[in-house]
């Protein structure tokens, strides 16, 4: 590797989101002065970045060699392997590469931004698509997952072949697409596999994710309980396996299909583009799906994870023209996303007011993830191989423990890397050679600013210490107010003391300093935030107006 991180005749590896996290994934792999591009995914907000909305991984490292980029190779359509490509895709120049599916929601993506001219999108055969690249030779490996076209990636290099897993689980019954078998995954060993950059998700699950097979049986039973009462089912919208499970259900149990959420509406209508969903029952709408006995419709509605504008949480609050009463169920057919327990939390808080029955994955088998536990984490490493193993998708803790469940599976070499972390794969023994700047951006209204940035932080010390406002005139007059201060019978008293002190320590700024805007602005911060302490303990923002001139 060169002094400016440009690849030689070796094979690098550089994770820029999704090592030490779950979400914006973006990797690269480097060899030969190029660099390919293995997803480009997104977070949602977190409470420590308020107001705002999406995390991406700052991928400035990348920007910056954009000649040396060859392309952007997209696993699967979820968003945290797709959702940053309307941000950043035109400024990297680059074709992106899916299978049709997710060609087709990255296609809606791009529409919606005013990009679709500017991005070249090219589809790859669905079942072990190949293309390539520069020293790259990347083929579409399909394994189960949670939404469909799943795929791993067979990355095919001079120095040797990278099995990426992307997102994955084995499923005996997996209802929409045929995965990859046992056998022809040990066939892809038998051939050498140099590394396997694995998904370490579920890696301190004893036990095999389970199938959607089960999830079939377990929703059916779970339906057919509640007869004669109105069911709702939550689940994510990517989930078209479970889609198609729910289409059985209700044809099942003789109950009608109401779908409530656009991105519903959306995968819907992409997936039957693609061949899947076929059987699927016809749809009623809300009025119908109102008229219809309680025991004679089966709604699937968005917004499993609390999101505050989705179907499920408007339903909750009375404001939805689907309405549930008291007796009805919601089955929660969805994992809790880290993160979102609290807003999870108050929607079922306030289903649960209204005597609405609840039902979790943690009391029915009506919900599997889509990533692997351990006993099929093992089960890859014996059909693949692999001289070394580097996990990523998982914050730190669970890289950690699959490098030592790869260790004592056999893996001769196991490399634990982060953001950020340069990883020679090959030649000689692997490690990692250096790190890079790496962080992340947030999505500001309109605008993606540093995640770390002034804006962002400032705004964190407003909502923790408040607001004071300091106005200075030109005759020495001054008016405080304090804004977000937990100061509510004695706030007169404060902003009277606050203008004495500041009155004072103006005055009292010497000789001909007394005309210089900076010293007597400082001296008002001062004075008035002094001020603010003592009477609240807080050190809120202070903001100093003087008059022109």
């Amino acid at each position: 590797m060169k002094k400016n991180y440009t690849p030689e005749d070796e094979l690098l590896f550089l994770a820029l989101g999704g090592s030490g996290e779950i979400g914006m994934n973006v990797n690269l792999y480097g060899c030969r002065g190029q660099w390919l591009m293995v997803d480009l995914g997104m977070s949602f907000g977190a409470n420590e970045y308020p107001g705002t909305e999406l995390l991406f991984a700052d991928i400035d490292f990348i920007e910056e060699r954009r000649r040396d980029l060859l392309g952007v190779v997209l696993t699967h359509a979820h968003e945290d392997h797709i959702g940053a490509v309307p941000y950043f895709a035109a400024d990297l120049g680059v074709p992106l590469y899916a299978t049709p599916f997710t060609a087709d929601l990255v296609r809606l993506k791009l529409k919606e931004a005013g990009l679709e001219r500017e991005v070249e999108l090219i589809v790859v055969e669905e079942d072990h698509g190949r293309i390539e690249l520069g020293p790259f030779a990347v083929t579409y490996v399909p394994l189960a997952h949670s939404i469909a076209e799943g795929n791993a990636l067979l990355i095919e290099t001079p120095h040797g072949t990278v099995f990426h897993t992307g997102d994955w689980k084995l499923d005996e019954e997996p209802l929409v697409g045929r995965p990859a078998t046992g056998a022809e995954l040990a066939e892809l060993g038998d051939n050498g596999i140099l590394a396997m950059v694995c998904d370490s998700t579920n890696v301190f699950n004893a036990v095999p994710s389970g199938s959607e097979g089960a999830v079939l049986r377990g929703l059916m039973e779970e339906v057919q309980r509640h007869s004669g009462k109105r069911v709702m089912v939550t689940t994510f919208a990517s989930n078209v396996a479970r889609l198609q499970t729910l289409g059985e259900v209700a044809r099942a149990t003789g109950r009608q299909l109401c779908v409530a959420g656009r991105s519903l509406d959306r995968m819907i209508a992409v997936a039957q583009d693609n061949g899947y969903l076929a059987d699927l029952p016809p749809l009623v709408d809300f009025d119908t799906a109102m008229s219809l006995p309680r025991g004679k419709v089966l709604i699937l509605a968005t917004g499993g994870q609390g999101e505050p504008r989705a179907a499920l949480s408007r339903i909750a609050e009375g404001n939805h023209p689907i309405s549930l009463s008291e007796g009805d169920v919601v089955l929660f057919s969805s994992r809790q996303i880290p993160g979102n327990e609290l807003a999870i939390g108050r929607v079922q808080n306030r289903l649960a007011e209204r005597g609405i029955t609840l039902v979790t994955d943690r009391q029915s088998e009506i919900h599997v993830s889509g990533h692997p536990g351990r006993p099929e984490l093992e089960t890859l490493y014996g059909w693949l191989r692999p001289e070394i193993l580097v996990p990523v998708h998982g914050e730190m803790r669970h890289m950690q423990e699959q490098a030592r469940l790869g260790a004592a599976s056999g893996i001769p070499e196991t490399v634990v890397q982060k953001n950020g972390d340069i990883v020679r794969l090959a030649p000689g023994r692997p490690g990692r050679l250096a790190s890079v700047r790496n962080g992340r951006l947030v999505l500001d209204g309109d605008i993606i600013v540093p995640a770390d940035g002034e804006s962002i932080t400032t705004r964190r010390r407003l909502a923790r210490d408040g607001l004071v406002i300091v106005v200075v005139d030109g005759r020495g007059g001054v008016q405080v107010q304090g804004v977000g201060l937990p100061l509510d019978e004695d706030y007169a008293d404060f902003v009277a003391e606050a203008e004495r002190d500041v009155a004072r320590a103006v005055q009292k700024v010497k000789g001909g300093a007394r005309g210089e805007r900076e010293a007597v602005t400082e001296a008002a911060r001062l004075a008035a935030r002094r001020a603010a302490q003592r009477w609240s303990g807080k050190k809120p923002q202070t903001q100093v107006i003087l008059p022109r001139g």
